[in-house]
């Protein structure tokens, strides 16, 4: 009897272990099959687009048809599109022997943009190229030409430096390629992120990680004006080092999400890099090749300082939700076009401002020079009278 219900257990148990086995098998068959599905939808094929007669053609790694999850397949699509750029600066040091002028060598990254029937066009960092009297760029090939720079936008960190076509033979023109520009707004904390520069000046390089944050606010010292800045970017835990400043910052589909600089990073921190959103610089940079250094460049703004009008605080004081005026900046367009304390900000060309960041975001696709149409709320006999004032946007470095 004990021998017969030891075999009946017996029996019991490789049941249960063999129906646990299947179970088993098929939720690690399921959790494969997931993870495969999740880098077949994140990964891209790496067909570049082609226009023809184009001999520099933009990059595009977004054929759905081609599956990867191996980005050394994006990178060597990507790559073409990035460069180094070598600054001379020239020092005046005083020694035992009376004054002299010493000569050092600096580094960064650049990332082809455009192009034109006379020039190549790059943008960088505006650390890489200031104050420096000589620039010469390394593209893919390991071929070199001398650079000059286009214009600069100390405010955001961003420049633009051109280099001749007439300087580059047919085939470095053959082999490197205009970036593609990818939207920043569209990217989400834990995307892949790939980030590709000349770090510390041993050429070009790559490094992997994940969005960590988006729209970090970073603090830092215009060393032009002496002015504080603040900007927001994208925090990234790809590494970006000295040299990598300027270079691009990627997703999985080989578009370019960001630029890169070290400017920002704290060397006493890991896992903490940070790249200048394309949203933000994408006008300026285009502004910089349209109109080179004769142009006011930096950030957008209509120049006040403001606080949000909630619903909670609209409800409890009869305000009218939108952004509350403080204070104007001085020499700003809103102090030119009569906006001052005490007005709430509700709307801006067609968009309804509700808070600090849609006015930001509403000024983000302008640039500075253009006018757009204000309306605020003015105190009016215990009420609110509305009013439009056109303002003509100024830049931040003013």
């Amino acid at each position: 009897m004990g021998k017969h219900r030891f075999s009946v257990k017996l029996t019991k148990c490789a049941a249960l272990a063999l129906v646990f086995g299947v179970i088993g098998g098929t939720a690690f068959s399921g959790a494969n099959y997931a993870m495969d599905s999740y880098f077949a939808q994140d990964a891209d094929g790496k067909e570049a687009k082609e226009e023809e007669g184009d001999r520099i053609k933009p990059v595009s790694t977004a054929d759905s048809s081609v599956v990867s999850t191996d980005i050394s397949d994006v990178i060597e699509q990507v790559m073409p599109s990035v460069v180094a750029i070598t600054g001379l600066t020239q020092q005046e040091i005083m020694s035992f022997f009376g004054d002299r002028t010493i000569e050092s060598e600096s580094s960064g990254s650049g990332i082809l943009i455009d192009k034109n029937e006379e020039y190549l066009y790059i943008a960088t960092n505006n650390h890489v190229v200031q104050k420096t009297n000589a620039l010469t760029v390394q593209f893919f090939d390991e071929t070199t030409a001398p650079a000059t720079v286009r214009g600069v936008a100390p405010s955001n960190d961003l420049a633009v430096v051109q280099v001749a076509l007439s300087d580059l033979s047919e085939e470095t023109l053959d082999q490197i390629q205009i970036a593609s520009i990818g939207d920043s707004d569209q990217i989400a904390v834990g995307d892949a992120a790939i980030a590709i520069g000349n770090a510390l000046g041993y050429g070009q390089s790559v490094t992997t990680g994940v969005i960590s944050a988006l729209g970090r606010e970073v603090t830092f010292q215009d060393e032009t004006t002496g002015k504080t800045i603040s900007s927001r970017l994208i925090q990234t835990d790809a590494a970006i080092n000295p040299g990598n400043s300027g270079g691009a910052l990627i997703n999985t589909k080989g578009e370019v999400i960001g630029i890169n600089s070290s400017k920002y990073s704290d060397t006493d921190v890991e896992g903490m890099g940070f790249a200048i959103p394309t949203a933000t610089a994408g006008p300026i940079l285009k502004d910089l090749i349209e109109n080179g250094k004769t142009t006011t460049t930096g950030s957008p703004y209509i120049g006040i300082y403001g606080v949000d009008v909630t619903e909670e605080v609209s409800s409890q004081y009869n305000m009218p939700i939108g952004v509350y005026v403080v204070q104007t900046v001085e020499g700003s367009g809103a102090e030119a076009a009569g906006i001052v304390p005490g007005n709430i900000i509700t709307k801006a060309g067609e968009q309804e401002i509700r808070s600090m960041k849609d006015l930001q975001d509403c000024l983000s696709g302008l640039k500075v020079g253009d006018t757009v149409d204000v309306t605020v709320q003015i105190v009016n006999s215990g009420g609110y009278v509305e009013k439009q004032i056109p303002v003509t946007l100024t830049a931040q470095s003013d």
